[in-house]
């Protein structure tokens, strides 16, 4: 990894408040902290979702993808978290359709969205069967790790 790639990667960290990071890539592995207390330590390369009841989870969103508002409730939701902070998108490219609209129905394993880190595709996949109710985040914005992509509600 050239020096220049080192500065970038510690300005998307600081960037998105990630104090410790991990990278292993065949033998060079590279360890980078920011402050004093390290926090949870975050797996860049996973992009399994995180997906669970959302007891505060959204409405369904806009047809064109607009997030959904905060204030609604509905227990039977389970919510398709960010397994990791980077950019999120739609589509695979600009000039494709969205992988899923709100109303569509999904299949286990179907992609829902990719999220890029540090120029890395991960296609985000859902992990039950059900039907979009909300898209919570609007394309090419940046994301957390552990932070609501969708939600969806479960055959």
């Amino acid at each position: 990894m050239k020096l220049k790639e080192i500065e970038a990667l510690l300005d998307l960290l600081e960037k998105h408040d990630v104090s410790e990071f991990k990278m292993k890539d065949g033998d060079f592995s590279l360890k980078l902290r920011l402050g004093e207390a390290p926090a949870a330590n975050m797996v860049m390369q996973s992009a399994a979702p995180v997906m669970h009841p959302g007891a505060a989870a959204a409405q369904p969103a806009a047809a064109a993808g607009a997030p959904a508002g905060e204030d609604a409730v509905d227990d039977g939701l389970l919510k398709v978290d960010s397994p990791m902070v980077g950019t999120f998108y739609r589509a695979s490219s600009p000039d494709k359709p969205a992988y899923v609209e709100v109303g569509a129905h999904v299949s286990k394993g179907q992609t829902l969205c990719i999220v890029e880190a540090m120029k890395l595709m991960n296609e985000i996949e859902a992990d039950v069967s059900g039907t979009i109710v909300g898209v919570l985040v609007e394309n090419a914005q940046p994301v957390q790790f552990g932070q609501a992509l969708f939600s969806i509600r479960p055959d």
